[in-house]
């Protein structure tokens, strides 16, 4: 294999502009999947011209280099054109979960100093109302097609720190922060991306995930620069992921685990079309289960699950293939990319501890937090990890995710894996709740395999006959699926309250 030539900053250049070399090309480059009845697919070069109209809107109503525009969308292709149009054009994009309260949506948009945000009718109500809104699909004058400006279109020049988009945190540990990412560390990431991942014209990659996510972002990302085809549904739903993959003969599917797990449960419909042609099923944000591997090689016999984890502020994926092409363990995260610095600390010997990664596209800094900034630009970003003897890393848990149970570290990550060793349980969530003489305790939420039986009591000796006494669940709560929150991750809040309120 080919290793691309790391440059320690980056790769000049617009990042709006990542399928410039197809950019003439009249192949499809997305598929809108919005209305199931009627598929809208756009060619690289329709997708080009959409682009720098919407780059010239941007500078007819006013907006200067470096200002702030909003995107507050489900998946639909005019999400990518505002994106990559506002790129062009020097303006920041900061894409928002649609599920975040008002409140955290105004918080955003006050926090990032946004002039203007390009939204769905759904989710117009989030915006306060002294901004101005371009409405996706509306009709009026403030609708999104009389905002472009078709012709043709100088993109701005970056330099080594000029910042691409505005993604923010999630907010679980406190108000969602702004991570600045640079365009040179973003050309460095889609290319490394690519390239490795062995993407090509040929391939057909499934994005359901939100855009406002690092998972789907980074497909995109990818897929755009190798002159890929990518169906995009709106949000993820079973029925219609499955149907797309049989459907347009998709080469890579891509998501969290949670989403492939709710995938494999409906046999009934995988049956149903060919998954011969999946050669890539891409996981990441979660830690993928040794059974949730082999139950995807089983329904996609010629892909090859390719688990991946990172965060916004990291480049945002660090690790990935070996450079000389080696199949990667079963469970493995992978190896530092060329040009990625990777180093554990903190362990108790050289191959266990904390995770600590330095690459090009690791962000320039939070967004009006220069103490955090310093903070997180000096030590870098946790997980505990492992390394096996041939250097392949392997996710533990996030360091935050750790609870100390009666005195004793507990990973959620290893109750679930043990649980889902039982032949009933198909997938398991498992979180810390208060305990007035333990401090916490684990907690289980759990999906049956279709068809099993297990009750509360089984699980709990099933995990006390295979594992350490203090790591077994506490309760058991039994779902027909797992709540997922707006990026496609489990809604651990709303399992808390389900609790609270006795279910």
């Amino acid at each position: 294999m080919t290793v691309l030539k790391p440059e320690p900053r980056g790769y000049p250049g617009n990042l709006g502009l990542l399928f410039a070399e197809h950019a003439e090309s009249s192949r499809t480059a997305i598929t809108d999947l919005r209305d199931p009845e009627r598929p809208r697919p756009w060619s690289f070069r329709e997708l080009d011209a959409a682009c720098d109209a919407c780059a010239r809107g941007v500078v007819r109503c006013g907006l200067k280099l470096g200002d702030r525009v909003g995107i507050l969308s489900l998946n639909r292709v005019e999400f990518v054109i505002a994106l990559l149009g506002a790129m062009r054009a020097g303006v920041v994009p900061v894409p928002i979960n649609v599920k975040l309260s008002a409140d955290t949506v105004s918080y955003i948009l006050f926090d990032s100093a946004a002039r203007l945000v390009f939204a769905e009718p759904e989710s117009k109500r989030l915006v306060p109302g002294e901004l101005r809104v371009v409405e996706f699909g509306g009709r009026g004058p403030d609708g999104f097609a009389p905002f472009l400006d078709s012709g043709s279109f100088q993109a701005f020049e970056p330099v080594l720190d000029s910042v691409a988009i505005q993604c923010y945190t999630s907010g679980s540990t406190g108000r969602p922060k702004g991570v600045l990412l640079t365009h040179y560390g973003q050309n460095w990431s889609r290319r490394i991306l690519a390239h490795t991942r062995g993407t090509t014209e040929r391939d057909v990659i499934l994005v359901a995930a939100p855009l406002y996510h690092k998972n789907a972002l980074n497909a995109i990302k990818q897929g755009l620069t190798a002159g890929a085809t990518l169906p995009l549904l709106p949000q993820f739903s079973v029925e219609r992921y499955i149907d797309a993959i049989g459907r347009y003969r998709c080469t890579v599917i891509s998501g969290v685990p949670t989403m492939m797990a709710m995938v494999l449960a409906r046999k009934d419909l995988l049956n149903n079309v060919d998954t011969f042609s999946v050669r890539t099923v891409m996981m990441g944000s979660a830690k993928s289960s040794p059974q949730l591997l082999t139950e995807l090689k089983e329904c996609f016999p010629n892909a090859e699950p390719l688990v991946v984890y990172g965060v916004t502020e990291g480049g945002p994926v660090p690790l990935g293939p070996h450079p000389e092409g080696k199949a990667s363990p079963p469970g493995s995260i992978g190896m530092p990319y060329p040009g990625t610095e990777a180093k554990l600390v903190g362990g108790s010997e050289a191959n266990e501890g904390e995770l600590v990664v330095k690459n090009p596209g690791v962000l320039l800094g939070y967004h009006n937090l220069p103490a955090e900034t310093a903070d997180r630009l000096r030590d870098g970003w946790f997980y505990i990890c492992r390394r096996d003897e041939e250097g392949f890393y392997y996710f533990v848990g996030r360091n935050d995710d750790m609870f100390v149970c009666g005195g004793e570290n507990i990973f959620p990550v290893e109750v679930e894996t043990l649980l889902e060793r039982h032949p009933a349980v198909h997938q398991a969530l498992v979180m810390p709740f208060d305990h007035e003489i333990k401090g916490q305790v684990p907690y289980a939420f759990v999906v049956l395999r279709t068809g099993a039986r297990a009750t509360e009591e089984d699980l709990k000796q099933f995990a006390l006959a295979n594992g350490p006494a203090y790591q077994h669940p506490r309760r058991v709560f039994f779902l027909q699926q797992l709540p997922l929150a707006g990026t496609n991750k489990i809604d651990k809040q709303r399992l808390r309250e389900w609790v609270v309120k006795g279910f």
